[in-house]
Formats: C-alpha cells, sequence, structure tokens
C-alpha cells in the first residue's frame, strides 16, 4: 500500500556518463505516465552514453533536447523540462525552489564523487548537494564493474548522509524473459523508493499473500 499524500509530483531526473541510458530512459517514460513532472539534466557524457547503447539521438541545446524527450516520453506539454549544465536559475539548483526528490540515472563514478566530496561544478552536482543538504530523496544508481575502493567509500559516505544507492544490478527470481524486463526490475525499485505506483513487475511475496487471503 502507498500514502498517496507522500508521492512526488515533481521529479529531478539527471542522466550522466555511465553505461545503463536504458534505465533512466524508462524511468522517464514510467514518471510521465504516473502524471509527474519532471525536471531533466543531461549531461555531455550521457549524451554520449544515450546516442551510443540506443536509438535516441539528444540534440545539443536545451529546448531542442526538451522536445525530443517530451516526444521520446508521451509527455503533455510542459510536464518534461529539461534545463542546460550551468542553469543556476533552475528548480533543482536551490533548496528554496520546489522541494522535489532527485534521481541520478544512470549515475557516474564521477558524479558519485562529486557529490561525496560537496562539488557543485554544474547543475547536476549542484541538484545533488542540495538534495543531501535539504535532507530530500537522492537516489542514486550506478553501474560499474568491479567498484574500486574509491567508488565503495564514496558510495558508503554518500549512504550515511542519507543518499540511497541503487545499483544497476537486476534480479532474475521473476523470470525474465527479455532485456526489457531486466531494465524494469531496477525501473520498479526507483519507482518503489519514489512511492509512486507501478506495475512494471510483482512486489516479492504478493503471490503468496494473495494465496494466503484466498485461504
Amino acid at each position: 500500500m502507498t500514502n498517496d499524500h507522500n508521492r512526488p509530483t515533481t521529479v529531478n531526473l539527471a542522466f550522466t556518463g555511465a553505461s545503463g541510458a536504458q534505465y533512466g530512459l524508462r524511468l522517464l517514460q514510467c514518471l510521465v505516465s504516473a502524471g509527474c513532472r519532471v525536471n531533466v539534466m543531461v549531461s555531455r557524457a550521457a549524451q554520449v552514453v544515450i546516442a551510443t547503447e540506443t536509438d535516441l539521438k539528444l540534440p545539443g541545446t536545451p529546448p531542442a533536447m526538451q522536445e525530443t524527450l517530451s516526444a521520446y516520453s508521451g509527455a503533455e506539454p510542459g510536464q518534461v523540462l529539461v534545463f542546460g549544465r550551468e542553469d543556476w536559475f533552475a528548480p533543482p539548483a536551490s533548496g528554496s525552489g520546489e522541494k522535489a526528490p532527485l534521481v541520478v540515472c544512470p549515475c557516474s563514478t564521477g558524479t558519485l564523487s562529486a557529490l561525496a566530496t560537496g562539488a557543485s561544478n554544474n547543475l547536476i552536482e549542484r541538484a545533488g548537494d542540495v538534495a543531501l543538504k535539504e535532507r530530500r530523496t537522492l537516489i542514486l544508481v550506478p553501474r560499474e564493474a568491479p567498484f574500486s575502493e574509491v567508488h565503495l567509500e564514496n558510495m558508503l559516505k554518500l549512504t550515511r548522509m542519507g543518499a540511497v544507492i541503487m545499483p544497476a544490478s537486476p534480479g532474475f527470481y521473476h523470470k525474465p524473459q527479455s532485456l526489457e524486463d531486466l531494465v524494469d526490475f531496477i525501473v520498479a525499485r526507483i519507482l518503489d523508493h519514489l512511492n509512486l505506483p507501478q506495475d512494471l513487475m510483482p512486489r516479492w511475496g504478493e503471490a503468496r499473500a494473495e494465496d494466503k487471503r484466498k485461504g
């Protein structure tokens, strides 16, 4: 069961230069489908990854990127907003902006390092810094293997600061039949942590609980 009062109406979503662009793009579709407004931030490296891993080609300017991502996700006009890398007047850039969770998906190890050390050299890093200082939901989805000691130390530090570290490591107990099923596993977990409804995959124990209710 979920508490509608705690469901976010706006979600900040950042794409950085780790592999796993499909996770972030699928999450964007699901956020739009859930009726959320989405503030999107895309690093330069993320543009390269998206072009490499998917058939989606993002144009270089925020307005054109906004049009492309809105069409891709099926968003209503104004539902998806894209902000530039140094747009310091964007809502995610200040603690006095709208209180909204931030998901960095995928999250590069460079972004992990910047957030763990308080760097704010671009809007994504500043948005993460704001999420931490304001004690807002911050979900980081790293995709790297193996993790170095530095990576692990940064993740531990960020966990202690209140962030949720959710590596892109899908499970297999739901018997995935496609790559899309593996992507949906992680996206479903993100939606759960955002307190948003999802029907991408059944939650653990739901079938067993239903059997017991039926006697």
